[in-house]
C-alpha cells in the first residue's frame, strides 16, 4: 500500500471511530455521540467510511476520493446542524437571557476534532486514480 493510500486509510478509520466519540455534553449529565444526535445520519457516515476503506483496500481510488469528499460534506453539515440545534433548543422560553444561559450549558466535546480530522486526511491524501494508458 502506498504511503498516501495508507494515510487516507487512517483517515477513514478515524472517521469510523469518531462516530462513537463524545460530541455533545448537555448539562454535564451524559455524552452524546453521532448516533445519539441522529441515528440514521450516523449510519450514513459509518457506511461512507466503510465504502472509503473498501475503496482504498481494493485500490479503487476514484471511489475512495468520492467517499472522502462526501464524508467531509456530511461532517460539515452535521456540525452546522449541531450548532443550530444547540442555539435553538431553548427558543421556546420567552426570556432570552435564560434561554441563552441554558444553551451555554451544552458543551461541544473533543470528538469533533476526530470527526473533522478523518475526512480532511482522506480528502488530501487519497491517491489520484491512474488512467489506463495504451502504449503503441
Amino acid at each position: 500500500m502506498r504511503p498516501k493510500a495508507f494515510i487516507s486509510f487512517v483517515g477513514f478509520v478515524l472517521l469510523l471511530a469518531a462516530t462513537w466519540c463524545p460530541l455533545l455534553r448537555p448539562f454535564g449529565l451524559m455524552n452524546w455521540d453521532l448516533y445519539d444526535l441522529n441515528k440514521p445520519y450516523g449510519m450514513v457516515v459509518l457506511l461512507i467510511s466503510v465504502v472509503g476503506i473498501a475503496g482504498i483496500v481494493l485500490k479503487q481510488y476514484q471511489v475512495a476520493r468520492i467517499a472522502a469528499w462526501l464524508s467531509l460534506a456530511l461532517v460539515v453539515l452535521v456540525y452546522i446542524a449541531a450548532i443550530m440545534k444547540v442555539n435553538t433548543t431553548f427558543s421556546f422560553i420567552p426570556f432570552k437571557g435564560l434561554a441563552g444561559s441554558l444553551a451555554k450549558l451544552i458543551k461541544f466535546k473533543w470528538g469533533w476534532y476526530l470527526l473533522f480530522l478523518g475526512p480532511v486526511l482522506s480528502v488530501f491524501t487519497t491517491p489520484k486514480p491512474v488512467a489506463d494508458r495504451v502504449v503503441i
